[in-house]
């Protein structure tokens, strides 16, 4: 696999370090580390957007020392060997009840801001208590401006990256680095 990668462009301590970083960050939203202030029925619901955010989720709800439930969605931006966003295919219509809890969208990456509001407006109309937006990787200047995230691992350049979840042709997944991929392999 790494004679598949360009350059990594954030190495795995890099990447633990900020998702811990971000646990805590999320934690000080939803109630202090290691007490959990929302009663069961207002309780916080991750909705990981499949199948990019799986292994970001995986070591993020590590780091929050909150009572939670997990709801999911399956959506497909980037078919095959795609390397520019397409037109949202949902895969898997959401799952879990969110109404009238807190809601913690999670995706691995915002690139055309396309997904996003689709599944921010799916949540929207079943009435949680509240939602916020995580992602993991947001690329510079390519999302409106108005498309509102509450928290972001990293800011990249608009590169196409694969690794700790980010594919390519549905490969790459377990990379464990996030890397550029060689541009030929794309072709």
């Amino acid at each position: 696999m790494d004679a598949d990668i360009e350059r990594v462009l954030l190495d795995r301590e890099t990447i633990r370090r900020r998702v811990q970083e971000m646990g805590r960050e999320i934690a000080q939203v939803y109630g202090n580390p290691g007490e959990n202030r929302l009663d069961a029925r207002a309780g916080v619901t991750l909705l990981p957007i499949l199948s990019g955010s799986i292994i970001f989720l995986a070591d993020l709800i590590r780091e929050l020392p909150l009572m939670m439930k997990l709801a999911f969605v399956h959506i497909s931006s980037y078919p095959g060997r795609s390397t520019q966003s397409q037109p949202h295919r949902t895969l898997l219509e959401l799952t879990g009840d969110v109404a009238g809890r807190h809601v913690l969208i999670v995706d691995d990456i915002l690139d055309s801001g396309r997904t996003l509001p689709i599944v921010q407006d799916a949540v929207q109309q079943r009435g949680p208590a509240s939602l916020r937006t995580c992602v993991l990787l947001r690329k510079r200047g390519k999302a409106a401006a108005e498309l509102k995230v509450d928290f972001v691992g990293f800011e990249i350049d608009d590169l196409f990256v694969v690794g700790y979840g980010l594919d390519f042709d549905d490969l790459y997944r377990n990379y464990p680095h996030i890397g550029v991929l060689r541009a030929e392999l794309m072709s």
